[in-house]
Parts: structure tokens; C-alpha cells; sequence
């Protein structure tokens, strides 16, 4: 099967070689949704139970190895690190979906708002939408917390912010594809005003590619809210998070380097775990791959 493109002939993947294609974007959404729901489960397992305290400081224990009574062993304040990783996938978790919803209300009315203005109104929306994409939402969580002071809830705002102007660039183009389709033109000719088309026609054809960029977006919400725990400039002690716990290691590196693998490893799976979610949800959104299949 091929497809013309530019005057040559692609060809498309038949077979067996389909067969291998979608077997792989299946793979990635198996693992993907895996790997999300292991974070997931451990973070509501910790309102209900945890090794031990997540808090209690017990000198006795500083710095103990990997055991049955303590799994992944205790930091330099004697804390079970199993308790902490456990109640810092809840903060994660936490500041994620707050961040993304931010991101996602704000975003994607002003991606439509901009699509269905073709005049100044769209232009006014995009070119704010290009100054905030300017700002790195490292760089924005940390502008934030020195004029609000650090907390998860600067942070969350702040990673919402700097991620608004993805979920405005995806809802505008998908917009303008939709917008030009024959049954929009149909419901404007049979006099249905803008918000009605925008709620009953726009959004719902456009979800799909929202909810890819919903679980991309989490992602770097969790690497942003790891790097300005690390900085000081995210959730605030004694409130277990995986980039403080990693900040609180850096000094005994050579001694006790499982202090930082722990929760080096527990942030690398949970971003791996939301790409390849991502992925696997583009593949089977996105209705040109579809129409590849």
C-alpha cells in the first residue's frame, strides 16, 4: 500500500510489518499504562498504610542498608527511604494533576478562542501564548517562588502557567482542522453560534489529542516539580518528595549511593511511564495513523 507524497509513492507497512508496528504502539501503551499505574497505586497504598512513619527521625538506624525491616535501608535522619518514596509519589502525583488541569483549563479555551478569531483577537491570543512559551517553566516555578515563597502550591501554579501555551497550540490546530470540515459549515449555516459549534463540535473532536498532551505534560510536570524540590524552591519540608530526598543525598554520594538511586530511579519511570503512555495514546488518537493502519 502507498500514499502519494510530494509526487513519490510512500509506501505503508503491510503484513507482517504492520502487524510489527501496531504489536510496538500497543507495547507502548501496555507498558506506558503499567508503569503509571504502579505510581499510581503506590501513592493512594501510602494514605492508608506505609512501612513506617515517613517523618520519625530515629538516630539509631541513621544510614542502614536494605532489609526486611527496612526495604531500600534509612537516610542520614534515620527515615525509612520505602515510606518516604511512597508518600512522595502522592506529592508528585499531587502537583501533576493540579499543574496539567491549570494547564489545560486556561489552555485549551484560549487554543479555540485563537482558532475561531480569525482577527486581532486570535493574534492578540497566540503572541501571549508565545511570550509565556518564552519563559522555561523551570525558570517560571522558581520567579514564582522567590515572589510568593516556595510551596506545592507555587509550584503547581507555576508549572500549570508555563504549560499553558502547549495545550493553546495543540487545541488551535486541531481547531482550524475541525473548524473546516463540512458539518461545522453545516451547523454555521443553520445558524449555530460560536460557543454552541466550539462545545458541541470542536472540543469533542479535539479531546483525544488534548488527553496525548495531557500525559506528556505530566511528565515534565514531575521532572519540574522533582528540579524545584531540589532547588528549594518546590514542597517544603518535612513533606516527603522525590527531589528533595534526591537534594538531601547529594552529600553522601560516596557512602550511601542507593540515597539517590531510589528516588532517581522512581522519577526516570514514572517520566518513562507517562511518555510511553503518551505515545501509546497518540498512536491510537491521532487519525492519521489510523488511517495508516
Amino acid at each position: 500500500m502507498t500514499e502519494s507524497l510530494g509526487g513519490a509513492q510512500v509506501p505503508h507497512p503491510t503484513g507482517r510489518a504492520a502487524t510489527r508496528v501496531r504489536g510496538g504502539r500497543g507495547l507502548s501503551l501496555a507498558v506506558g499504562a503499567v508503569l503509571v499505574g504502579a505510581v499510581l497505586l503506590t501513592a493512594l497504598v501510602s494514605f492508608a498504610w506505609t512501612p513506617h512513619d515517613p517523618l520519625l527521625v530515629d538516630a539509631a538506624v541513621r544510614l542502614r542498608g536494605p532489609g526486611a525491616q527496612y526495604w531500600f535501608g534509612t537516610d542520614k535522619f534515620g527515615r525509612d527511604l520505602a515510606s518516604q518514596l511512597m508518600v512522595g509519589a502522592r506529592t508528585t502525583l499531587f502537583v501533576g494533576f493540579v499543574a496539567v488541569g491549570v494547564a489545560a483549563v486556561l489552555g485549551t479555551p484560549l487554543g479555540v478562542l485563537a482558532a475561531m478569531s480569525r482577527g486581532w483577537v486570535g493574534e492578540l491570543v497566540m503572541r501571549a501564548n508565545d511570550l509565556v512559551l518564552a519563559f522555561p517553566a523551570l525558570l517560571l516555578a522558581i520567579m514564582f517562588g522567590a515572589v510568593f515563597g516556595s510551596s506545592t502550591g507555587t509550584a503547581m501554579i507555576a508549572i500549570g502557567i508555563a504549560t499553558v501555551p502547549a495545550f493553546a497550540r495543540i487545541a488551535r490546530g486541531a481547531a482550524l482542522s475541525v473548524l473546516g470540515s463540512e458539518y461545522v459549515l453545516a451547523a454555521r449555516a443553520a445558524g449555530r453560534g460560536r460557543v454552541a459549534i466550539a462545545v458541541r463540535h470542536v472540543l469533542p473532536n479535539i479531546a483525544g489529542l488534548l488527553i496525548v498532551q495531557a500525559s506528556v505534560s505530566f511528565a515534565i510536570a514531575v521532572l519540574a516539580e522533582a528540579a524545584l524540590s531540589f532547588l528549594g524552591f518546590g514542597t517544603r519540608p518535612p513533606t516527603p518528595s522525590w527531589g528533595r530526598m534526591l537534594q538531601e543525598s547529594q552529600e553522601l554520594l560516596a557512602v550511601a549511593p542507593r540515597l539517590a538511586l531510589v528516588p532517581g530511579l522512581a522519577i526516570a519511570l514514572a517520566v518513562l511511564g507517562f511518555n510511553l503512555l503518551g505515545d501509546g495514546l497518540r498512536d491510537r488518537f491521532d487519525p492519521r495513523l489510523e488511517r495508516r493502519r
